[in-house]
């Protein structure tokens, strides 16, 4: 935009200057001409007049084409053409031309544009005026005019690819930059930026990627740590189940004050247990665990994991989805349906229905729509994204209303999971006012290969 706004600028200035001073030049030129014809013709009337023959015809047989000429002479007024007559002279030109002055003025004579030339003649008071139309003249400074403001129109296209094209060369880095970050902000830590010839942007490069490497390192001990802690915890985290259900077993055995402290405890290590399988799953993602899909028919994978987190038939098939085949992971996506479903059970005033279709999105892709409702308050947009966040809360008194699984993992997982098949997971509200979570997968996902299956 600034370059074709300075084209723009320049291309008129230049065009206005070059107007003024051609013009002008052309219309001296041909006043400059006019004058000299004038004064050519002006001799042989001069000529004839002294030699007594008074004719303005014969006086001047070959006037300007397309003009006239006018003689004054002893207060008699003789034309070429009636329409050229003193009437039609510029006001006071007259009357300056029998003093003796010499004058060129423009002049309209019946929507004609003339140059009118003045001279006197001998005797004093006799005077010859000669009009010259200046067609000519105006289709010139036409001409000049049309080619002035294509020239302008051409420079400011010329002006705005120029800027178009330096924009985008000059641009290109942070373009670029933005990409990569981008998808580095979506979890690709093994983006980087492409190096350069060129100093300034080589050295941000390299600095991007520098940093880049530090946090995939960084990330990559922190998964480290976390997967090695969860494997430490797992062999105490046995010992305390083992130990709580041999106690449970003589729950009968035990006096009535001991039974509500054992019944707390029994909830909190199984807190404890889905919270370490939470952490050892995240870890292994974030480790580099690879998808491994399978063909599996989609609808029966979310019934099965459904039904079974419910304790009950809850989950509709459409006619659209039955028999759809896709690859996924079958242990990710029933952890899916499952953590949904114990989300809406849990938090959500239970879980209602499950629906699975086979739709085409707005863009026009095939994709698997699998539908969880539940019957709670729903949850407000400003909260609609934060919930998958990790061990995202919301406070007892439920404002504002937020959703997350007993250990505050369950929903990261699921947007994990899906994000990984290529998916992706949203909420919105149902028609009764309660959560709907939509998680949208697409049919042509992730296919498993031959080593895979094997």
């Amino acid at each position: 935009m600034t370059f074709g706004l300075l084209a723009g600028g320049l291309s008129v200035l230049l065009a206005v200057a070059a107007w003024i001073i051609v013009s002008q030049n052309l219309t001296s030129e041909h006043e400059s001409e006019a004058a000299l014809q004038a004064a050519l013709n002006r001799s042989t009337v001069q000529s004839s007049l002294d030699e007594g023959r008074t004719g303005i015809e014969t006086a001047l047989p070959n006037p300007v084409r397309g003009g006239a000429a006018l003689v004054l002479q002893d207060a008699n007024w003789r034309s070429t053409a009636p329409q050229f007559g003193p009437s039609g002279l510029p006001p006071g030109m007259a009357a300056k031309v029998i003093q003796g002055a010499r004058m060129v003025d423009g002049v309209t004579v019946a929507g004609v544009t003339y140059t009118v030339a003045g001279l006197p003649l001998q005797p004093p008071g006799a005077a010859y005026f000669e009009w010259t139309p200046t067609d000519a003249l105006t289709r010139t400074l036409e001409l000049l005019a049309a080619g002035l403001v294509v020239s302008a129109l051409v420079t400011v296209a010329l002006g705005v690819l120029l800027g178009r094209l330096a924009t985008r060369l000059a641009l290109r880095p942070l373009t670029e930059l933005v990409q990569v970050a981008g998808r580095v902000a979506a979890g690709d830590l093994g983006a980087r930026l492409p190096t350069s010839a060129d100093p300034d942007v080589h050295a941000l490069a390299t600095s991007f990627n520098a940093t880049i490497d530090q946090l995939q390192r960084r990330v990559a001990t922190d998964a480290r740590f976390a997967l090695d802690v969860s494997h430490e915890l797992r062999t105490p985290l046995t010992t305390m189940l083992n130990s709580v259900q041999v106690i449970r077993n003589r729950r009968d055995e035990l006096p009535v004050a001991v039974r509500e402290p054992l019944d707390l405890l029994t909830a909190d290590v199984e807190r404890f247990r889905v919270l370490v399988v939470d952490l050892l799953e995240f870890s292994r993602d974030d480790a580099g665990d690879r998808l491994q899909p399978e063909d599996v028919v989609i609808a029966d994978l979310v019934r099965y994991a459904a039904d079974h987190a419910a304790g009950r038939p809850i989950t509709q098939v459409d006619d659209t989805a039955r028999g759809v085949v896709m690859g996924v992971e079958k242990h990710r996506m029933e952890r899916v349906i499952t953590n949904l479903v114990d989300n809406a059970e849990a938090h959500g005033g239970g879980c209602v229905d499950v629906h699975v279709s086979r739709v085409l999105d707005g863009h026009g892709h095939d994709i698997v729509r699998i539908l969880v409702d539940d019957t709670g308050p729903g949850i407000p947009e400003a909260d609609r994204q934060r919930i998958f966040d990790r061990f995202a809360r919301g406070d007892a008194s439920g404002s504002p209303r937020r959703r997350e699984t007993g250990t505050g993992l369950g929903l990261a997982i699921v947007e994990r999971h899906v994000a990984l098949h290529g998916g992706r997971v949203s909420v919105e509200d149902n028609a009764e006012g309660g959560a709907r979570f939509v998680v949208e997968l697409p049919v042509s996902g992730p296919r498993p290969s031959r080593r895979d299956r094997a």
